[in-house]
Formats: C-alpha cells, sequence, structure tokens
C-alpha cells in the first residue's frame, strides 16, 4: 500500500517539475498577490481632495485649515467663491468633500461663542465618508481645545495656570502605530492559501477525469484510499511551502512582527491545509470539466472570503450571516494568524479556533473521501 501511494505521490512532483507554468502559477502569483494586497488593502485615508470655501479669511479660518493640511489626512484641491460652486465641484469632480468656513468665524470664537464648520461630503463611498468624518472631528475637536486654552491663558493667566487639566494618552496593545498592514498582512497569508489549495486540488483531479487519466489509474490494482492519499500529499506539501513563501514576503518585505510560536502557527495551518483539500476534493467530485471546476470554487472563494471576517467584520453582520461564518474554515484560521503574528498568543487562547479547524476537517474530509470513492467507482 504504501509502495503505491509513494508512487503517486512521485507522479505528481514529476509531473509538476516538467510543468513550467504550473511551477510559476506557485511561486510567482502569490508573491504578486501579497505585495499588491499588502499596499492595496487598508482602512487608512490619506490625502482626501477638498475643496475650501473660506467666507471669513481671518487668522483663525487660516489656521484651522492648515491643520486639515498638515495631518496628510487631506488636501486643498480648490478654492471656492461662493456657495453655488459647492454642488458643481462636489457632484461633478473627484473632490468628495468641501468644509465651508462662514463670515464670523474668528468673531465668535474671540466672544467664546459657537462657531460653525460647515462639512458637506459626498456619501457615495459610505466607508471612505465615515473615515472622513471622524478625522473632521478629531481635527476640529484638537483645534478646539487649544484654542479655548489659549484664550483663558492670555485673558486669566492665573486662572489658567490653576486650572485642571485631563489628557489622553493613547497606548494601542499589539499594533502601537495601528499600522493597518499588520492588520492586514496575515490575512493576505490566508485568503492566498485558500485560494491556490482549493483550485489546485480541484483542477488537477478535474483536469485528469477530463483528459481520461484518471480511468486509467483505476484499472490498476491501486485502491480509492491510496489513490486520495496520493494525490492530496503533494498538494498538502506545496501549501505547505506556500504558506511559509508568503508568510515570509509578508514578514521581510512589510516588516510584520512575529510574536508567536512557530508549532502553534503550523499546527493552525495544517489543520487549515486540511480544511482547504477536502473542499477542493468534494468539488473534484462534484465536476467533469475543468470550467465547471472554476465555477464551483469561485462560488465557494467569495462568500468564504467575505465571511471570513478578512475586511468586514463579523460583529457587523446579520445574525444570520454570523451564523454562517461559522462553517469557513478561513475565519479560524484568520484568527490564529493574527493571534500568533501580532499578540503572540498560544494554544491557551487559540484552542477554541485549533477545536473547530479539526472538527470542519473531519466533516470535510469524509464528505469528501466518500464522494471521492462514488465518483470513481
Amino acid at each position: 500500500m504504501l509502495g503505491r501511494i509513494w508512487r503517486i505521490i512521485v507522479k505528481e512532483f514529476i509531473q509538476l517539475r516538467r510543468d513550467k507554468y504550473a511551477r510559476f502559477r506557485l511561486i510567482v502569483p502569490p508573491i504578486i498577490q501579497m505585495l499588491i494586497y499588502g499596499y492595496a488593502a487598508t482602512f487608512e485615508v490619506r490625502r482626501v481632495p477638498i475643496a475650501v470655501l473660506d467666507l471669513d479669511h481671518s487668522q483663525e479660518s487660516r489656521d484651522l485649515l492648515a491643520r486639515f493640511t498638515f495631518t496628510g489626512r487631506f488636501s486643498v484641491a480648490k478654492i471656492l467663491r461662493d456657495d453655488r460652486d459647492i454642488p458643481r465641484t462636489i457632484g461633478r469632480s473627484s473632490i468628495p468633500m468641501a468644509l465651508k468656513i462662514e463670515p464670523g468665524f474668528s468673531e465668535s470664537l474671540r466672544k467664546g461663542q459657537t462657531a460653525h464648520l460647515q462639512v458637506i461630503l459626498d456619501g457615495t463611498n459610505s466607508n471612505t465618508a465615515l473615515v472622513a468624518v471622524g478625522y473632521v472631528n478629531q481635527i476640529a475637536a484638537t483645534f478646539t481645545q487649544e484654542y479655548a486654552r489659549g484664550r483663558v491663558e492670555r485673558l486669566m493667566p492665573a486662572l489658567a495656570a490653576m486650572a485642571p487639566q485631563v489628557e489622553l494618552e493613547q497606548r494601542p496593545w499589539y499594533n502601537p502605530d495601528l499600522n493597518s498592514q499588520w492588520f492586514f498582512v496575515p490575512g493576505v497569508i490566508g485568503s492566498i492559501t485558500l485560494v491556490l489549495v482549493v483550485n489546485l486540488t480541484a483542477f488537477a483531479i478535474v483536469r485528469e477525469r477530463e483528459i481520461g487519466t484518471l480511468e486509467q489509474v483505476m484499472v490498476t490494482p491501486i485502491r480509492p484510499v491510496e489513490l486520495i492519499l496520493g494525490k492530496t500529499v503533494p498538494f498538502f506539501l506545496v501549501g505547505l511551502a506556500d504558506v511559509a513563501l508568503v508568510a515570509a514576503v509578508g514578514t521581510l518585505w512589510f516588516r510584520v512582527p512575529f510574536r508567536g510560536n512557530l508549532l502553534v502557527l503550523l499546527l493552525g495551518t495544517v489543520l487549515f491545509l486540511l480544511n482547504t483539500l477536502s473542499i477542493g476534493l468534494l468539488i473534484s467530485t462534484l465536476c467533469s470539466t475543468q470550467q465547471q471546476a472554476f465555477a464551483s470554487a469561485f462560488f465557494f472563494l467569495n462568500p468564504a472570503f467575505i465571511l471570513s471576517g478578512f475586511s468586514f467584520p463579523i460583529t457587523s453582520m446579520p445574525a444570520a450571516m454570523q451564523w454562517v461564518t461559522y462553517a469557513d474554515p478561513l475565519r479560524y484560521f484568520l484568527i490564529v494568524l493574527r493571534g500568533t503574528f501580532l499578540k503572540g498568543v498560544g494554544l491557551d487562547v487559540l484552542w477554541p479556533q485549533m477545536a473547530a479547524l479539526a472538527c470542519l476537517t473531519i466533516i470535510l474530509l469524509t464528505i469528501g473521501v466518500l464522494r471521492f470513492r462514488k465518483s470513481v467507482d
């Protein structure tokens, strides 16, 4: 039995060595995808072009506007002359936001009254709009506090010296600089692995069935279980190597720290690869052509990516969708990746994710093997 399995494994690696395009597909695209996603996937909003309508033309209004450009979050792209320019600019150009400072802005501040800043925002891209509004609130609040403190120091220096102050010191754990790449890069590792291994397993077996070599193998003394092991072991090793490659690129290129235990990460990776191999095996039993395998893989991979929590928080989803995410192996693997990379946690924290991956592995592998045995019989 072991001899026949070994010969199938050797056959798969020989076939991979002869297929130059397959070797290219297993090395170059994952690296390129890691670099693209590492730079492109981000929640941060920077250099948002804004239009400015300053009807006050005072030192205070110029100071406030300077704070918007100084942070690097916004850049002044257009200076408006009157209110009629606002709808033409927001609705017909690439400028999504306009700031309007009313006349008397500085006079209201000097009198200790409320000075109004109007923000007109294009809500087409709701995520960018919400983030931009958050930055505007922070900048306006900081300006108000500093102006009020400076006013009190000028008018009543003795009282200002005695007035108590509360300062908020931010100390984020695990990601002190709030770098979004540290959050996304581990997620990209799991997403690339899922797509690569599922497609590799499903397409390889379907391709052999399509060209007729699978039937030729089955007339030999090789049993279905031996064929399954001989087919999946090479894909498992290839997937493990690709995880190591992509993780190395993400860690070294983007300088994402790894604070955990390699053995814990290896255990989670092994369980996740067994899940993806089972899914690819199941897809191969449902399809007879590579076109069908491609459509079936896309039908699974797209929802798995969306429901994994890679970019959309699971807690923000409807309750029914949150229950569906428990059947997504990528959900658990992302927690393992981010927990080991950023937090340095071990099995005492990640054991629920490991147990869930193990249970999904048993269920999916059993269904995949039974379906495969039925299809080849």
